[in-house]
């Protein structure tokens, strides 16, 4: 699991490009929502080790974030085979995760 968000952001292509399970997770070091939703990001994460994550730091003018739709920090995306399965937002518990964590298992 990452624990920084990177602002080499991944092309949309890329995204929809990918095979297999996909975790985007848009954010902010800065940003106290994402901070707090690290704990339980790391309890749903567990047993999901396989799922690639992409922890994507955004802001105004990024692309990535922009071409999803993101709102609010955290974000999280579920992607199987490039596709949206589920959205996550400001999650506060492990479980919240763990149904985005369900739609994309193989």
């Amino acid at each position: 699991m990452k624990t920084q968000y990177i602002p080499e952001a991944p092309q949309r292509a890329e995204i929809d490009a990918t095979q297999g399970a996909v975790l985007l997770e848009f954010g902010a070091n800065w940003c106290g929502h994402c901070m707090a939703a690290q704990a339980p990001l790391q309890q749903a994460f567990a047993g999901n080790e396989s799922v690639r994550h992409y922890k994507v730091e955004d802001g105004p003018g990024r692309p990535l974030g922009r071409s999803f739709r993101v709102k609010l920090w955290p974000t999280f995306i579920f992607l199987l085979d490039g596709e949206e399965k589920a959205r996550v937002v400001r999650p506060l518990r492990a479980d919240d995760l763990s149904v985005g964590f369900a739609q994309i298992d193989p």
